[in-house]
């Protein structure tokens, strides 16, 4: 995590939320991510969701795995509560400090590969067992903390920077979460933040597991081989004087508000991505339909973005584990840990 802090200077006029705080409040520490990084655009985002939905941050919980999504949780809301979990176990310490305290908001930072590669399991359970939780996953298709590896959303036929071809089918976290029963599920894109900050507000208002997917684009290893100024030419023909690390200025990519049904963005490598936004009478609360329209939209090659699918008639984790409706948290400890006659008498109907 980063240690650099931002200048706590604020300026007197700054328009304030109705708890009092201004959007500086909802910041962290300086990011140390590629500049032009869409992980950033997230962390706008993010900070414009929870100031406008008047969250109070030390009363939320920033939980996240491993890898450069994981670092966002240092970005934002500094007076939070925060884990940085082993990779791909965050949904799981999510789960317990759920259990242990159920008044904290939860909200869980991953990318594609702590979620669908090492943590495919412990996501999978989450969303199985409804735990009341924004889980963001900031999905660029590469491990770009290890420089660039397939993470198991890279699409079929797509061509790493060394010009490897990715030969095996990506898991989509959409299609995956319809199937497994989540109750809130979402996609959009890092560069739209006039779509992601209001999905981000109804995830978090959401009551059970929400599960928004954001296509959020790695600036560092999108270059071809054969660019004179790619990293693989670059590896063939300089001459090490130190040992430097150096990463490309790229310009953040935003999406021009559009009525349009689909939107066509051009990426810093020359390539594109096509948004497309759901048709009119199109029923989010469908699983069936969602998971159609995300399936055609896979074939023509375009990405659903927007509320794909909710149902806010679901049983939490609490509702299905009957807990008591105060948090095990605040309880005394005579409550929790009634003694050896208690136990003793419980042991008795097991033998």
């Amino acid at each position: 995590m980063s240690s650099i802090s931002k200048p706590s200077v604020r300026h007197p006029s700054a328009q304030k939320n109705q708890i009092g705080l201004s959007k500086a409040d909802y910041e962290g520490a300086m990011s140390t991510l590629c500049a032009g990084c869409g992980h950033d655009s997230v962390t706008a985002a993010l900070v414009q969701a929870f100031w406008e939905l008047d969250l109070p941050p030390h009363r939320a919980a920033k939980m996240s795995g491993i890898g450069c999504s994981s670092k966002t949780t240092a970005y934002f809301m500094k007076q939070s509560h925060g884990f940085n979990a082993v990779h791909g176990r965050m949904p799981s310490v999510t789960a317990g400090a759920n259990a242990a305290n159920r008044e904290l908001t939860y909200i869980g930072i991953s990318g594609d590969g702590d979620s669908l590669n090492i943590g495919l399991g412990q996501l999978a359970h989450a969303i199985r067992r409804n735990v009341n939780m924004l889980y963001v996953i900031e999905n660029n298709g590469v491990y770009g903390l290890t420089k660039g590896q397939f993470s198991a959303s890279a699409d079929l036929g797509s061509m790493s920077r060394k010009g490897e071809v990715n030969e095996q089918t990506p898991i989509d976290p959409v299609l995956l979460a319809l199937t497994l029963g989540a109750t809130f599920v979402a996609r959009s894109f890092s560069g739209d933040k006039s779509q992601l900050v209001p999905i981000l507000k109804a995830a978090m208002t959401h009551r059970g597991f929400a599960l928004v997917d954001v296509i959020s684009p790695c600036v560092s290893f999108n270059d071809h081989e054969g660019s004179a100024k790619s990293y693989a030419y670059m590896r063939r023909h300089e001459v090490e004087t130190v040992m430097t690390d150096f990463v490309p200025l790229r310009r953040e990519i935003k999406v021009p508000e559009t009525h349009e049904e689909m939107t066509v963005v051009r990426m810093h490598d020359g390539s594109e991505v096509r948004l497309h936004a759901t048709a009119p009478g199109y029923n989010p609360r469908s699983r069936d339909m969602a998971y159609r329209h995300v399936q055609a939209c896979i074939r023509k090659g375009e990405v659903a973005t927007g509320i794909l699918f909710i149902d806010d008639a679901g049983r939490c984790m609490h509702d299905m584990q009957r807990t008591v409706p105060t948090p095990l948290a605040h309880l005394p400890f005579e409550q929790l840990c009634p003694g050896s006659a208690a136990l003793n008498h419980l042991m008795e109907r097991y033998r």
